[in-house]
């Protein structure tokens, strides 16, 4: 059996797509992601299921750090043809796959991919990979010694302009840059919001080391008007915050020398069969 075929894995049926998704990763026995997609065959069960409920009425799609593509298929096998679903990633390697997921997920022509980094501004920068961890590669130099690979980093606004001038739905995980991609993408989440809903990655001490902040990322995200969640993918809900609390947790987490732990966090209208009851 070839490489590619063997680290191929179809994923348990999902509820609400068209067909059953197949993702070829990397080799399971030196990457995180793909070795968890082998022997789960799924990826996060309780955001999956939140990402495909928030398809509703989504006719722009932003996948910010697509990496394998996962977010990007499970959007494009649940939304009409119509819909506009766009995916960032940097990373040449991830590039590849997820350009060979679309076509083995039939979705090719139904989603754009960009390989550039978003921030906020337009730059040429470095990426320093993770080996272990092809999700887990950051613009910032961190406090590990990794290998460089140049990339450009474009503004979102800038970026998207040619394409739409409103973000339905939203997905950032990069890895302590989503500070900088969410002001990039300002103008347009301000155009978009009340109908705009985001899935994000709030990992303080990653913002940090990328010269922001939990309270920052929180702040810039209240100020758009909408609704806070926490994601809680124990008990598979949506619990109800808001910014002091989410500000509070970031600045105790903060507090904490060395201290990496992390929260999704769900901003928007929350699909009312997820919402703590």
């Amino acid at each position: 059996m070839d490489k590619e075929r063997e680290w191929q894995v179809v994923l348990n049926p999902i509820a609400g797509l068209r067909h059953e998704l197949t993702l070829q990763t990397h080799c399971p026995d030196t990457d995180l992601v793909s070795r968890k997609l082998h022997s789960e065959r799924l990826w996060e069960p309780f955001e999956t299921q939140l990402w495909v409920a928030s398809q509703k009425s989504a006719d722009v799609v932003v996948d910010v750090g697509a990496n394998l593509g996962y977010f990007s298929i499970l959007s494009a096998l649940h939304l009409r043809p119509a819909a506009q679903i766009f995916a960032f990633e940097p990373a040449a390697d991830n590039v590849a796959l997820l350009h060979k997921n679309l076509a083995l997920n039939h979705c090719q022509d139904a989603v754009k991919t960009l390989p550039v980094a978003l921030g906020d501004r337009d730059v040429q920068a470095s990426l320093h990979r993770s080996e272990d961890n092809r999700g887990d590669h950051q613009i910032y130099a961190g406090d590990g010694d990794r290998r460089e690979e140049a990339i450009a980093v474009r503004r979102g606004a800038d970026a998207l302009a040619l394409y739409t001038d409103r973000i339905d739905l939203l997905k950032v995980d990069t890895q302590g840059s989503e500070y900088a991609v969410m002001e990039g993408l300002l103008p347009l989440l301000k155009a978009s919001a009340p109908r705009l809903r985001i899935l994000l990655e709030l990992t303080p001490y990653s913002l940090r080391l990328a010269r922001s902040s939990g309270r920052a990322l929180i702040t810039l995200i209240a100020d758009l008007g909408l609704p806070l969640w926490i994601v809680d993918h124990i008990e598979h809900r949506l619990v109800p915050s808001d910014a002091q609390a989410l500000c509070q947790w970031s600045d105790n987490v903060d507090a904490s020398a060395g201290d990496r732990g992390f929260m999704n966090i769900y901003a928007g209208s929350a699909p009312a069969e997820l919402r703590e009851s």
